[in-house]
């Protein structure tokens, strides 16, 4: 399995991208990529970008087979569990969300997750129940460092220290990572994936880069620090997680 790279990791917030991507001509802006035979199709990045509207960022990803047919399979506990995941890494301080500033790698997440629920302000199955939708794919904002307890160089969702108080945004789920769990539903078309994310201030949005990935993360078997770890990148848009794409081109 291919991890993300602490030497990948610099070179994402230290360094600029010189190449890689090739056209995808039925998409516009952003990050265009080669399709691969080796990334199964649901996962298999073809174009990402993220785009302005007024206060409104949209998030966009397609891939080269339908977007969002492959979730994980039930393991039917917590540890060890599994989540799959479409991710826009960004260069914006994850102050402006609700966290500390400068805590790690903003990014924003669509994911999938059967064994369970981290929106617990949201019933996204519709069935009257907060706690038992987590298969649904939704929506998150993450903050995210490398920690070799996950793997060689691998990320994970940053855990907070127990007894710790750090700044958190309004809808953070409870869970003791740098997560949060806004409620902004997922739309699926054949090909794509997007999300409308609304803002307060949209200026430190328009200002920032970006890359896409699809990857799976894991619950540890201890489901202790650290709580989720990605084990599994499916393919990065940029292949270095350099972080060239700029919002609105």
């Amino acid at each position: 399995m291919k991890s993300l790279k602490l030497s990948v990791l610099l070179a994402s917030l230290l360094a600029g991208w010189s190449g890689g991507v090739v056209a995808h001509g039925a998409h516009d802006g952003g990050l265009a990529t080669r399709a691969s035979e080796a990334v199964k199709a649901p996962f298999d990045i073809v174009h990402t970008r993220i785009s302005t509207e007024g206060n409104i960022a949209t998030v966009h990803m397609a891939v080269s087979g339908k977007a969002g047919t492959t979730r994980p399979a039930k393991s039917g506990q917590l540890a060890g569990s599994s989540v799959f995941s479409y991710v826009w890494p960004t260069s914006i301080d994850p102050a402006v969300i609700g966290f500390e500033p400068k805590a790690g790698i903003l990014a924003f997440a669509v994911t999938s997750h059967p064994d369970f629920d981290d929106t617990p302000l949201f019933d996204e199955n519709g069935d009257g129940k907060l706690d038992n939708d987590g298969d649904v794919w939704h929506s998150h904002w993450v903050v995210l460092q490398p920690d070799e307890a996950c793997g060689q160089g691998a990320l994970k969702v940053v855990d907070i220290p127990a007894g710790a108080k750090p700044r958190l945004p309004k809808t953070w789920p409870g869970l003791p990572i740098l997560i949060d769990s806004p409620g902004w539903t997922p739309t699926f078309g054949n090909e794509t994936v997007e999300v409308r994310v609304p803002f307060d201030d949209i200026g430190p949005v328009e200002a920032g880069a970006f890359d896409g990935v699809t990857a799976a993360l894991r619950v540890n078997a201890s489901v202790h620090n650290p709580l989720l770890c990605v084990v599994d990148v499916f393919k990065v848009a940029s292949s270095d997680l350099s972080l060239p794409g700029k919002v609105n081109k």
